[in-house]
């Protein structure tokens, strides 16, 4: 029983250019701002700020599935340790959005001024 050695080359390039893509896309987006991302908001927050959590999501669960080999296990695996992750990522991001905007609305309508 002996086992072949397979050249991983070809799939290292394809993470590589997976990840390098998404990257250029977020560099770009943070260089150009497009106003029309920019400009609209959606849930109290900017469309273009949308854009860079949902590709960073994405970044970090390709990470995940390529580099900890999760695409090779099984189904249940794979949504014990991908799912609680990307529901704790949203139950974060939703507690900083919603808090961030109360205070936000608490020094911007009251007589308390931004000291720091």
């Amino acid at each position: 029983m002996s086992h072949e050695h397979v050249s991983n080359t070809g799939r290292i390039w394809k993470v590589f250019g997976i990840l390098s893509a998404v990257t250029i896309i977020e560099v770009y987006l943070g260089i150009i701002k497009p106003e029309f991302l920019h400009m609209n908001n959606f849930l109290s927050m900017n469309l273009l700020n949308w854009i860079f959590y949902a590709l960073t999501i994405f970044k970090a669960y390709y990470i995940v599935w390529a580099f900890m080999h999760i695409e090779g296990e099984k189904s249940t695996l794979r949504n014990a340790v991908v799912l609680p992750v990307i529901f704790l990522i949203l139950y974060l991001l939703f507690i900083l959005l919603t808090e961030g905007d109360y205070i936000y609305g608490v020094f911007k309508n009251s007589t308390i001024k931004w000291n720091f």
